[in-house]
């Protein structure tokens, strides 16, 4: 017996220190590497990056200080922004589309509408990341299924009360509610009662409303607030009987009220012109510049065909931002409706009537003729294309005259001074500027 237990406890020793055991396996560390660490680390094999992402659309990010970045991780992708961003735009410059409805980049923050719902680690449910600043280290998960399921609540909650006008809405093709529905809601509804209908606003003769299609995201109040510089539109009532309108049934007076259009994410805010008048896959888009104003405002015509539809604005940070004027957006309607189609000429009672062109052709031949060449005088509008007005100049001239009247003719700029064809300053210079002079202006 005590034989035994001497061979036993000999065995397990040996067993113990076994070289074959590779928690016994000891190791030996170099000398140089332990005085020099730097020579080890850089001989060390760097780890693999992570693939490198595209930012969202639109976003950007400017860190006039890296001592102020703090360091984030999104999905597990880590990202370096400037102290005092939110989650949202965390998400963004990291290549995540946060779906949102309320939150706008030139609004203020309202967390309202809670689509941008996003599970944070050491939360303890999910967070609005449209107001949750972003704090170092932050740990941000996007696509979870606690994220998914609170987004696709909130979505079941917007579509309670939401009609089902997607084929007869002009906001269908290019709604922020259609395309998330399509992405977090459900093929059927558990609400049983009757929609809650809200009575349409008159805003005026630009701007439609079905405000039955609201969801009370405020993107139009703020606007008017912020952007505009009026208080034409505000949120009445509470809870489910919340409605976006004016306080005293007035018309939206601001020549920036169209913008609202843009920013409506559903189709409660529409155009009125453009009222069923085309689908937005139908139009082909064109862009250009404003002629309308000095200011040079980049925008997008949508066209079908030869027909000028709608006019949109472009992004320029420099010039007009993502905004446009009344005029701007609308002018091609005042151009398009109740205008001269047919050629007219005055009959022997004294009043026009329409005639063919093979008609009118021969009544201005004749008139032509019994004048002098040098009597001939052309007259150019000034929404008139080079073409047109190119067209103009050769006949005049085929007919031996050289008179071109052209409307709106300015003083003949000195052009060998450069300071004579360019402002004192950039649109965007303005707000780097200490004095302003103002000089005929009422």
């Amino acid at each position: 017996m005590g034989l035994g237990l001497l061979a036993s406890r000999a065995l397990r020793s040996t067993r113990a220190f076994s070289p074959l055991n590779p928690r016994n396996v000891r190791t030996i560390v170099s000398t140089p590497e332990l005085r020099k660490p730097e020579a080890a680390a850089a001989v060390a094999q760097p780890e693999a990056d992570l693939p490198k992402r595209t930012p969202v659309a639109g976003a950007r990010v400017h860190l006039p200080n890296p001592e102020d970045a703090i360091e984030v991780f999104v999905d597990g992708y880590p990202v370096k922004i400037p102290k005092g961003m939110t989650v949202l735009q965390a998400c963004e410059l990291a290549g995540v589309d946060i779906p949102r409805f309320c939150y706008h980049s030139r609004l203020s923050i309202a967390g309202n509408c809670r689509m941008c719902l996003v599970e944070v680690e050491k939360s303890p449910k999910p967070v609005a990341s449209c107001a949750m600043p972003a704090l170092p280290g932050m740990k941000i998960k996007t696509d979870t299924p606690l994220a998914k399921k609170a987004r696709e609540g909130v979505m079941e909650f917007l579509l309670m009360n939401h009609p089902l006008d997607c084929p007869i809405c002009d906001q269908g093709g290019e709604c922020d509610l259609q395309d998330q529905s399509m992405a977090f809601g459900s093929d059927r509804g558990r609400f049983t009662e009757m929609k809650r209908s809200v009575v349409d606003k008159n805003l005026g003769p630009l701007v439609k409303t079905v405000m039955t299609r609201c969801i009370q995201c405020t993107r139009c109040v703020r606007f008017a607030t912020e952007v505009a510089g009026v208080q034409d539109l505000g949120m009445l009532g509470r809870g489910s009987g919340e409605e976006i309108g004016t306080y005293v049934e007035k018309l939206m007076t601001s020549e920036l009220s169209g913008n609202v259009i843009d920013i409506c994410p559903v189709g409660a805010l529409t155009s009125k012109p453009f009222a069923f008048k085309a689908r937005n896959w139908e139009l082909k888009g064109t862009e250009t510049i404003d002629v309308t104003d000095a200011v040079g405002s980049n925008i997008r015509i949508d066209s079908r065909g030869p027909e000028v539809m709608r006019i949109l604005p472009r992004l320029n940070e420099d010039i007009n931002e993502e905004w446009i004027s009344d005029k701007t957006r609308f002018c091609y309607d005042g151009l398009k409706r109740q205008r001269l189609n047919d050629p007219m000429i005055r009959g022997v009672d004294g009043r026009f009537k329409a005639v063919s062109w093979h008609d009118a052709l021969a009544v201005v031949a004749e008139a032509m003729h019994q004048i002098k060449p040098e009597e001939i005088v052309g007259v150019a509008g000034k929404l008139s294309d080079a073409e047109s007005m190119m067209a103009l100049k050769d006949f005049l001239n085929r007919m031996g005259s050289n008179n071109v009247w052209c409307e709106g003719n300015g003083v003949h700029t000195n052009a060998d001074l450069r300071s004579s064809y360019l402002l004192n300053s950039s649109i965007s210079g303005l707000e780097n500027a200490d004095v302003f002079l103002l000089v005929g202006t009422q």
